[in-house]
């Protein structure tokens, strides 16, 4: 049964009851709207500042230079012949324009032998004047080119990573372009 009284029109007019007893202004109700709505109008707002703050899709720097192998030795570590862990170490100059700009230098270690085809593990590391770039990949003996993964560096390079491939490897010829996304 719903009674009405004088005192719960009075209190209909000038506020409800929740179920906890509590009474709620109009005023109040509306000092709790406008709060509400300015809480959700700076989440709006702090969502699209993150989006502002969010830095663009990383650029590509393109390194083409050419390798000058001066040092060479492959080492025979385990029977004679091609087997696991043979290993070649190398190093050289780095050139761009006719310029030597850094140095460079890295192995690459047997990791699987199938007859004559050799899979081998290489580690590459090359300085230039703003840092150094490393890289490694699995390649095969006897192939033309060798991607490799950049796995970091240091200096301007620090947070680098990216691909680089190799050409003309241990020739005069041999060249390097790296796409380096910072």
């Amino acid at each position: 049964m719903v009674s009405s009284s004088p005192e719960s029109a009075a209190a209909h007019r000038s506020g409800q009851a929740n179920p906890r007893g509590m009474r709620i202004t109009r005023a109040a109700l509306a000092r709790f709207v406008a709060v509400s709505v300015a809480a959700a109008a700076v989440g709006v707002c702090t969502v699209a500042g993150a989006d502002a703050d969010t830095p663009k899709k990383s650029p590509v720097e393109v390194l083409d230079i050419k390798i000058q192998n001066d040092q060479y030795a492959a080492h025979d570590v385990g029977p004679a012949g091609p087997s696991l862990g043979d290993m070649d170490v190398y190093s050289g100059g780095i050139v761009r324009d006719g310029r030597t700009v850094g140095r460079g230098g890295g192995t690459c270690q047997v990791v699987h032998v199938d007859g004559a085809k050799l899979t081998k593990q290489c580690l590459l590391t090359i300085e230039l004047e703003g840092g150094s770039l490393t890289m490694q990949s699995l390649g095969v003996s006897g192939t033309k080119t060798l991607d490799m993964a950049i796995t970091g560096g240091t200096g301007i390079y620090r947070d680098a990573r990216g691909s680089a491939r190799y050409w003309d490897i241990a020739t005069p010829n041999e060249r390097l372009r790296a796409e380096i996304l910072h």
